[in-house]
């Protein structure tokens, strides 16, 4: 699936908020982004709380880069520039970011596909899915127990059954697997080396 460049117009507070747990988490907004889309049915994103447009006095000033006007200040709509796979709307994918912010905050609801709401220990889970599907590629590989246990998702100091593992595996597998449209070569080779890891020690 071909990716797209999305600019995102939205209040400066939302996008700084954005950028922050982006920051926090290690990833990049598109990996955000991508993360909601993957874990939330998108009827349940839309219906989410819209951020909005920025204020008519919420503005940005950027130095222009080129034209005649180089080197002139200029004022624009506070944005978010991100690449995730297309055929999404502007409003949708910042609706996805608000409800990132919603979990990172541990807010005590969210909507899942049934219209029902989670309570707080779900809000958790949901979190944790969120940090382990945005995961950034170890640098150095998978090295150690903990390294394994990071990328497939599990606390420091777990010590997870087979079968915990396979399914845990057959998750990620799904979504970082180069052919699914999501994922790369390189999350999939470390979701391969962390089961190398962890088997041993499960079996």
């Amino acid at each position: 699936m071909n990716k797209a460049s999305y600019t995102i117009s939205c209040a400066s507070q939302f996008r700084d908020a954005v950028n922050s747990l982006a920051e926090r988490r290690q990833v990049n907004i598109g990996d955000l982004a991508r993360s909601i889309i993957l874990i939330i049915p998108l009827h349940d994103i839309q219906s989410f709380s819209d951020p909005g447009e920025p204020a008519p006095d919420d503005r940005e000033t950027v130095i222009l880069k080129s034209g005649v006007a180089i080197g002139r200040p200029w004022q624009r709509k506070p944005r978010l520039q991100l690449r995730i796979p297309g055929g999404f709307d502007p409003v949708t994918i910042r609706k996805a970011l608000a409800l990132a912010l919603a979990m990172d905050r541990g807010e005590t609801e969210v909507r899942i596909d049934d219209g029902g709401l989670v309570p707080v220990e779900e809000v958790t889970r949901l979190k944790s899915m969120l940090s382990v599907l945005a995961f950034e590629p170890l640098p150095s590989g998978v090295v150690t127990v903990a390294d394994a246990l990071h990328v497939l998702g599990f606390p420091p100091g777990r010590r997870p059954d087979i079968a915990t593992l396979r399914a845990r595996f057959r998750m990620l597998a799904s979504i970082h697997h180069p052919d699914s449209g999501y994922g790369d070569h390189q999350r999939m080779a470390q979701l391969n080396s962390a089961m190398d890891v962890l088997r041993g020690l499960a079996n």
